[in-house]
């Protein structure tokens, strides 16, 4: 029985693939010096929860098999020189999911925005159609206990991050999958902390697409102008397939696909899922499904966790949590519900909580991306941006930023809480866009206005 130790096992995706291998039969030990809900309450269920926060080098010794090295811990963490001093392998999380997938055909879905959608969508529709595969993707999704698995199968799907490796290897993600078949979402820029320069990241890309194997296929978005030249500049030899949004309409709020043959009707909408809906098709045909099949699961599809899912809804009004921070994907989810819902009020809510999105610097880049709300909002917390040592941005300076002189910025969460419950929501939806959490803002007291407006 092979044993792997985690260097920082309360991460989102470490912990599921920690509770993955336990449930190959390996047997898993782990380290953290913070593990928040849910990922402590599941390693506690699975047994493997540390009984201690903290490194212990004392762990490590010759009878592991395998240090996995999450990106949370640092260069000279006690544990990791530790594992180095002693020979034991070191893994990062991408370097190890390929060690287990190396016989599998393995499809990387990659992009600034979307792929997680993308690979969702592929997941639902594979496994609807009796498929037998494994799996990486960055969100929980139904029907899924884990966001890793890891088996016999012959195929893997993998949402491919361009985010650093590890502390020991600053290299993409999305290089050490080695993929057979790649799709590429989009190009913008993001992760302003590690490429301060737009160029540098959007290389990035460009060197993924030539790394596809003359066997392989590339599939990209053609309706994004970067990845479109990018696509038709590459090197590789493999095969090449551009998408652009699936032809559809929408009726009385709801978005259904035009089909060869009928109209199906589908539970996500907004151009943006309409390219990643489309993209998902053609890796599902690459992987030998028709599209009479692909129609017929995608019908079920409802989303993954926090895009644009949908919290609670009465009959004028909807409230959604997105996990949008990026511009690119904030305009994207913004246009979305408007055009979904155009005679309703759209208020909209974004938490600026990355080092990118917190960043004067960076402001730029937000230009324009809440035009379609009707009310916009901006939510910081002043001690996040002092923990990033950065300067602490105005509500002139956002307005500026974002181009919306009637933008209003909130600095506390309990203010933020206290607006939003005075709000009539008659014919209005409410978005809440973050990649965090709102400093632990209660959305159950939101839950009940907008279901007590629906009684």
């Amino acid at each position: 029985m092979k044993h792997y130790h985690f260097i920082a096992i309360g991460g989102a995706v470490m912990h599921n693939l920690a509770l993955a291998l336990l449930e190959k039969g390996y047997q898993v030990t782990g380290s953290d010096d913070e593990i928040y809900e849910p990922s402590k309450t599941r390693l506690q269920k699975a047994g493997i929860l540390p009984t201690s926060q903290g490194w212990f080098p004392e762990k490590i010794d010759t009878n592991i098999d395998g240090i996995i090295l999450g990106m949370h811990a640092r260069i000279d963490n006690p544990e990791l020189l530790r594992a180095q001093e002693l020979g034991v392998p070191v893994y990062s999380f991408p370097e190890f999911i390929f060690n287990q997938s190396q016989t599998k055909q393995r499809v990387v879905i990659a992009g600034s925005h979307g792929k997680t959608s993308i690979t969702s969508m592929i997941l639902h529709v594979l496994k609807d159609q009796g498929m037998d595969f494994d799996y990486l993707v960055g969100a929980q999704i139904a029907g899924f206990d884990l966001m890793v698995c890891l088996s016999n199968a012959p195929i893997i799907i993998i949402e491919g991050d361009e985010y650093l490796t590890s502390p020991i290897d600053r290299t993409p993600k999305f290089f050490h999958y080695k993929h057979d078949i790649l799709l590429v979402s989009g190009i913008a820029w993001d992760h302003f902390n590690v490429f301060p320069d737009f160029e540098d990241y959007a290389l990035q890309f460009y060197e993924l697409m030539d790394r596809t194997p003359p066997t392989g296929v590339l599939i990209y978005c053609s309706a994004d102008p970067l990845v479109k030249a990018a696509a038709e500049k590459s090197q590789t030899q493999g095969e090449k397939i551009g998408y652009q949004a699936h032809p559809s309409r929408i009726d009385s709020g709801k978005t259904s696909l035009i089909t060869p043959s009928e109209e199906v009707e589908i539970g996500v909408f907004g151009e943006h899922n309409l390219q990643n809906l489309q993209g998902a098709m053609h890796i599902c045909e690459a992987l030998g499904l028709s599209s009479e099949k692909f129609y017929t699961s995608i019908r079920s599809f409802r989303g993954a966790a926090k895009r644009q899912e949908i919290i609670a809804q009465n009959a004028s009004g909807i409230l959604f949590r997105d996990f949008a921070h990026a511009p690119s994907k904030l305009k994207a989810t913004v246009n979305a519900v408007k055009n979904q819902f155009p005679t309703r009020c759209l208020l909209a809510v974004q938490e600026l909580h990355t080092y990118s999105s917190l960043n004067p610097k960076f402001l730029p880049n937000y230009a324009q991306s809440m035009d379609q709300a009707d009310v916009a909002i901006i939510y910081l917390n002043p001690h996040a941006v002092a923990l990033k040592k950065l300067e602490l941005m105005t509500e002139d300076m956002l307005r500026a930023g974002f181009h919306r002189q009637d933008l209003i910025l909130f600095t506390e969460s309990s203010a933020l809480s206290d607006y939003l419950l005075a709000q009539d929501y008659s014919d209005t939806n409410l978005l809440l866009m973050s990649s965090g959490n709102y400093d632990n803002m209660d959305l159950e007291l939101l839950k009940q206005k907008f279901q007590a407006h629906a009684s």
